[in-house]
């Protein structure tokens, strides 16, 4: 039902999607067949959050794309919240919502393979209760992509 588990208490779902602990998060992953340049910009588009998002009903950003600085706020259980970028990159970016430092976004490379990657969400510790909604988001987010 949750995957092999290593010796370290990591997670395979033999789906390509995983559950890994770095430090301080989990960090929640799922292979995706797209290209990492596109897959990394489908995870920024403020506009999309929606569509593979289990938790966020809606969004009204400063930019479509976030960017370090980009704010706004996400509509989630009916209510909103504020959201400030605190970090991006290409590949990369962290937010804080209600002022609070929360998931993580990154975009790995599969070396040799320009037409794969793998998209994670990092989940702090404290928050190990939402990594099944990041399981279920990053499947969306992958049928998405890969429907491109």
């Amino acid at each position: 039902m949750f995957g092999n588990r290593d010796a370290l208490g990591n997670v395979d779902r033999g789906d390509g999607g995983s559950v890994v602990r770095e430090g301080a998060t989990l960090a929640v992953g799922r292979d995706v067949a797209a290209p990492p340049e596109a897959t990394a910009t489908a995870l920024r588009d403020t506009r999309r959050w929606p569509d593979w998002s289990p938790s966020v009903g809606g969004v009204e950003s400063s930019d479509r794309y976030v960017e370090t600085g980009t704010t706004g706020r996400v509509r989630v259980a009916g209510a909103w919240v504020p959201f400030r970028v605190s970090s991006a990159t290409r590949l990369r970016w962290d937010w804080e919502v209600a002022g609070i430092p929360a998931t993580g976004h990154r975009v790995e490379r599969y070396s040799g393979d320009p037409d794969r990657c793998r998209a994670v969400i990092e989940v702090p510790l404290v928050a190990a209760p939402y990594v099944p909604v990041c399981r279920r988001a990053l499947d969306r987010f992958a049928a998405l992509v890969e429907g491109e």
